[in-house]
């Protein structure tokens, strides 16, 4: 057994008037491990010294006076009982200090009036900042927080989210469902079902009470964007456009809304950098896709290539609007695209109705009749529409992929639309 009990309170209060004198510290050893750093200063450090697993360390056990040598002795002691029974007395003193922390912060936060740790407020704002944010666009993270503060925060926000039970959460989620926006309903939901799951995976709450709620909201009902899928109605589409007399931007908006096969967000903020006349190519730059922040960021460019047609419109349009950087710049300054309501309204112009056809109605168009009328592969439409699909070697996107069959079809398309809107009644 290592000697003990080597300090005296006689010999400590000798040394610190030695190291005053001589302005240098010193360590005066109990043994044991128990050391007392003595300082000029007048204080001093007990420190324990230990070993773990053949490695050295230190534990701090408080400064003298205010750490008797008596209290030293005990705390050391304690220690070493802990340690011969397995404990991690280092691992002990950090839970302790965070939960010190931890309380520190909540009495803070409730002195302000805000909530604190455990509440769901405080966690879903944690899985707002540190998950959510960091992989969708801020736009869609910033409707998230909105829909969450204004619809949530003010009913669960306080509460402990360990507490909230389904029913609790569903009248909730009943008060957004009565104003009959349903499909917001369930947005909320998934938003709560991806906070409790955050909180279960740091340990603040044990299950996800919105889990149980899959059956009962009411349904959102099936919509999709109104198109003309048939080829008699595409015909007509083809030649009230090649008859409108509005803006020349606008009706070369629309004829390429038909044989380009972007969305109106990516076809109205299309920008002349992008046009490669070399090549009869058009390159949508990651960022501007619709993706996710990461693939935002770090995915491929979308190739869109040109058919002849399609060059023809952009080479008579250039001189119009080679003066901004959009190729539809809006009517009001060049410094922006045109609205996205720009499109929309001209359908209207030309009698067709929401119900009828909308902007985004050409990429159901095309996809329907390149695959019906035109026979083409599944995959090479889908990698054309820029959708994420299924891919056996684990690509998210086939953006690059079938460049040749793709330019091969949008020739097709566009040949397929000239000889559609030449076609005479009853040929």
């Amino acid at each position: 057994m290592p000697a003990t009990d080597l300090l005296t309170d006689k010999a400590i209060q000798a040394t610190f008037k030695a190291v005053t004198a001589a302005g240098k510290a010193r360590k005066l050893s109990d043994g044991a491990g128990l050391v007392l750093d003595v300082r000029p200063t007048g204080s001093g450090w007990w420190r324990l010294r230990f070993w773990r697993d053949g490695k050295e360390g230190m534990l701090s056990l408080g400064t003298y006076p205010d750490v008797t040598l008596k209290a030293a002795r005990r705390k050391r002691d304690e220690a070493r009982a802990a340690w011969a029974n397995g404990e991690d007395l280092s691992e002990r003193r950090k839970a302790e200090k965070a939960e010190r922390a931890r309380k520190r912060q909540a009495e803070d936060l409730e002195a302000a009036g805000l909530p604190g740790p455990g509440t769901f407020e405080f966690v879903a704002r944690e899985w707002l900042e540190n998950k959510h944010r960091p992989a969708v666009s801020e736009g869609h993270a910033k409707t998230t927080q909105t829909r969450l503060e204004k619809m949530v925060f003010p009913w669960l926000g306080r509460r402990p989210i360990g507490e909230i039970e389904p029913p609790e959460l569903l009248a909730c989620l009943r008060k957004i469902e009565a104003r009959g926006a349903l499909e917001t309903t369930h947005r909320v939901k998934d938003a709560c079902s991806q906070v409790f799951r955050f909180g279960v995976s740091i340990g603040v709450c044990a299950r996800n009470p919105a889990a149980d709620l899959r059956e009962a909201l009411k349904p959102v009902p099936v919509r999709h964007f109104a198109a003309v899928v048939d080829p008699d109605g595409t015909k007509k589409l083809l030649r009230d456009i090649a008859g409108y007399r509005g803006n020349p931007v606008t009706c070369a908006a629309l004829q390429l809304s038909a044989l380009l096969l972007l969305r109106p967000g990516e076809l109205r903020r299309m920008e002349w950098g992008w046009v490669d006349f070399g090549t009869s190519t058009l390159t949508v730059p990651s960022e501007m896709m619709k993706r996710r922040r990461y693939e935002k960021e770090h995915g491929p460019d979308h190739i869109v290539p040109l058919a002849p047609q399609a060059v023809a419109i952009l080479k008579e349009l250039h001189p119009l609007t080679e003066h901004s950087r959009y190729v539809f710049p809006s009517l009001l300054t060049r410094e922006k695209p045109m609205s996205d309501n720009t499109v929309r309204s001209a359908l209207r112009r030309l009698g067709y109705g929401n119900d009828e056809m909308t902007a985004h109605g050409f990429r159901a168009m095309a996809r329907t009749l390149i695959a019906e009328e035109l026979e083409v592969a599944p995959e090479v439409i889908e990698a054309q529409l820029a959708h994420q699909v299924s891919d056996p070697l684990g690509r998210a996107y086939n953006r690059t992929q079938y460049l040749a069959q793709r330019r091969e079809m949008m020739t097709k398309w566009a040949d397929y639309l000239d000889q559609l809107q030449c076609t005479t009644e009853g040929s």
